[in-house]
């Protein structure tokens, strides 16, 4: 068969395939995009601990291409034995690990319980791999990357090193890098006193990435128009 031949053939495999992903699919090229903040207790993903894990998952609404938070799940982690515990970061967070209220969890409890709810929500979207949204993704990823490791946790639903980083994003779309800059500049509500906090971290992260791939949609930007 001519090469010429064989690459159209492929092509229209590429647009058949295409055809029958669902649409969430199809914006992120199968991955599914699951925004995620931890809190930790330094800056070692090795070594020190983590405190806090939330993570929202996204919806599309198919009518009109908008994509919002569907569901968010919270947990207080229980340092892992030996971890390290910087006093300055635990006074910058405000979280004290020794506090019984904190209702934490093991790291291991909380990974499984986590990885099972995107495991089926990816499903359900049609999606083939799970891929982190933070706002500096790279320490958010490292610290879960540590922790599946340590848990001896075989298979993560998430990319091992690719991420989507809101930092950037918010950079490219709003002019801004820090994340409480960047929700006003969006006009979406950011209460300092709240931040900080795994869980409100998490859910305007994820109102900031839902305002940037909406608005990107609605300039035109998404779907490509073929020339």
């Amino acid at each position: 068969m001519p090469e010429s031949s064989s690459i159209d053939t492929q092509q229209k495999k590429q647009l058949n395939t295409d055809k029958v992903k669902s649409k969430f699919a199809q914006r992120f090229r199968g991955y599914f995009p699951v925004v995620i903040d931890v809190e930790t207790a330094g800056f070692n993903s090795q070594t020190d601990a983590l405190l806090e894990l939330a993570a929202s998952v996204l919806h599309l609404d198919e009518d009109t291409g908008d994509f919002s938070i569907d569901e968010t799940i919270q947990f207080n982690i229980e340092p892992f034995e030996g971890a390290n515990l910087e006093p300055k970061a635990l006074e910058f967070t405000g979280i004290d690990p020794t506090n019984p209220l904190r209702g934490a969890v093991d790291e291991d409890e909380a990974l499984k319980v986590l990885f099972k709810m995107v495991r089926k929500k990816m499903k359900a979207a049609g999606c083939q791999r799970a891929i982190i949204v933070a706002h500096n993704a790279a320490f958010d990823l490292g610290f879960l990357n540590a922790a599946t490791e340590r848990c001896n946790i075989k298979r993560s639903p998430f990319h091992s090193f690719v991420s989507f980083d809101t930092t950037t994003l918010a950079g490219l779309a709003l002019g801004q890098t820090v994340l409480a800059k960047a929700c006003i500049a969006a006009k979406i509500d950011f209460n300092n006193s709240e931040a900080h906090s795994a869980l409100y971290d998490t859910e305007k992260t994820a109102e900031l990435f839902c305002h940037i791939v909406n608005k990107w949609r609605a300039l035109g930007g998404w779907p490509l128009v073929e020339e």
